[in-house]
């Protein structure tokens, strides 16, 4: 698979040619991802989001502009605030336009990264497909799934237990009411019944 740096260059190189430009745009993703305060919002996350989305590929329309919105989607990541996502999309507007997009996949992937926000279905399959690729890890194996909530906990250190037990709890709650927690077939087939029965496991361990 290719590292997330040589695909950054590859989709960029599609629009620019100023190397200059592009490695400092790929030097601050990777600073902003390796921020002390991240835990899970990190360069693996993304490394794991784009090893699922790669099997799905096909099923895609615009992979260059999906691509974009995972390297940008958790680009702003403070655990104290509720706008991350705002924060992001608004950010990858000023960098797509320095990139020469065109004025609809600017708008696409400011969409897209929004809907981050609260993971639902969309008429827009790619979007599905980039809100199952985020959600992934909650259908992974047990052991990946409990390594997922320390680091999860840890970007919430600065929560005491009693503040934090019931806002996960919440946070879970609002995934297992959702009618499917993944979009796409191929993506429920995969983590649906897993990822429910790692989210109830958590939940017991939040009491």
């Amino acid at each position: 698979m290719m590292n997330l740096k040589e695909r950054f260059q590859q989709n960029c190189l599609q629009y620019i040619q100023d190397q200059n430009l592009i490695k400092s745009l790929w030097l601050e993703i990777e600073n902003k991802y390796s921020e002390k305060s991240r835990h899970y919002h990190s360069l693996d996350h993304l490394e794991n989001m784009f090893s699922e989305l790669d099997e799905v590929k096909d099923q895609i329309l615009n992979f260059t502009n999906i691509s974009f919105s995972v390297f940008y989607h958790d680009i702003i990541y403070n655990a104290s605030s509720k706008s991350n996502e705002e924060k992001s999309a608004h950010f990858v507007k000023e960098i797509l336009q320095k990139l020469n997009f065109n004025r609809s996949d600017i708008e696409e992937i400011y969409t897209q990264i929004l809907a981050t926000k609260t993971h639902q279905k969309s008429e827009n399959n790619d979007i599905n497909y980039l809100l199952d690729a985020d959600l992934s890890i909650l259908g992974k194996d047990n052991q990946t799934y409990l390594d997922y909530t320390k680091k999860i906990r840890k970007e919430y250190s600065i929560y005491p237990d009693f503040l934090y037990k019931p806002g996960r709890r919440k946070v879970l709650q609002h995934f297992l009411e959702l009618e499917s927690i993944f979009k796409t077939d191929s993506f429920k087939e995969k983590y649906e019944k897993q990822a429910k029965e790692n989210i109830k496991s958590e939940m017991l361990l939040l009491l």
